[in-house]
């Protein structure tokens, strides 16, 4: 047997992932061969000056942090917008897929519009990518997979509702919107992103989506992920009026990295993509 097998040769056993917004982004490295993240980073825009294109804070950033130029044997980038829809694949076309968009947001002729598959759920996510985004990647990491941060988040949720036959709402909470999600044993009974300013718009939509759900306030299963913290008032109005809510437990995510809880919550679309 050779021991030039250049496939091995030239394996290096690292993964980086990237979810990128209008904001700014983040990254992690994970080590494929032990399944952890030996690295991570979260990079925000200066967004007050309109006149700078998104690309030259990419590149700007790309300069910085050495890591992204580094050897890879996959790129992950995860898109991570408000532009995304769940389609189940019955009733799902890729030659329409503009048409699943536009009943949630505004579509225009000039979007790109493409898809992921959860085929272990028989739907599809359905989403406008940031191609100007995707180009500047394109010419500084090469290759990559993209996902919607969505469709990772959704699926798994699902993974998690194996075998509880309960209702359940997960809240994934982020500055200036989040994302509702009902889930029954594997079963997604609703999903949408609420854009909110204040404690009151993030309550009054719970609420609603509980009633039209037909979920009691008193008896179903609240919880929360992303930036929310125990001590915001966003917190403390859900606390108020839903009996039972907690943090979504991250404590097996937990085990491949040594990143706090609060940091698991916050980037678990990330830590698992």
């Amino acid at each position: 047997m050779s021991l030039h097998n250049t496939n091995i040769t030239s394996k290096n056993y690292k993964k980086l992932s990237i979810q990128v917004s209008l904001t700014g982004f983040s990254y992690c490295c994970f080590d494929t061969l032990n399944n952890v993240i030996t690295s991570f980073k979260e990079i925000e825009f200066d967004t007050s000056n309109k006149s700078i294109k998104i690309e030259d804070l990419f590149t700007e950033a790309f300069k910085k942090n050495p890591e992204l130029r580094a050897a890879y044997d996959e790129v992950m980038v995860i898109h991570n917008n408000n532009l995304s829809t769940f389609v189940p694949t019955a009733l799902f076309d890729e030659n329409y897929l503009g048409s699943y968009l536009q009943y949630t947001t505004k579509v225009f002729e000039t979007d790109f519009f493409t898809f992921d598959t959860l085929s272990k759920y028989q739907m599809n996510s359905v989403y406008i990518p940031y191609v100007n985004i995707n180009n500047f990647l394109i010419d500084n990491v090469g290759s990559f997979d993209s996902k919607h941060a969505n469709s990772i988040l959704v699926e798994k949720i699902l993974d998690n509702s194996r075998n509880n036959d309960e209702k359940k709402m997960i809240v994934n909470f982020n500055p200036g919107n989040f994302e509702v999600i009902v889930v029954q044993n594997q079963k997604l009974l609703l999903f949408n992103s609420v854009e909110y300013n204040t404690p009151e718009d993030f309550i009054y939509y719970i609420l609603f989506t509980a009633e039209q759900l037909s979920l009691n306030p008193e008896s179903f299963q609240l919880e929360l992920l992303g930036t929310i913290a125990e001590n915001d008032p966003f917190y403390a109005i859900a606390y108020k009026y839903i009996r039972h809510i907690s943090f979504l437990d991250v404590t097996k995510l937990q085990e491949k990295n040594n990143y706090t809880t609060a940091q698991n919550q916050k980037h678990y679309i990330l830590f698992q993509s």
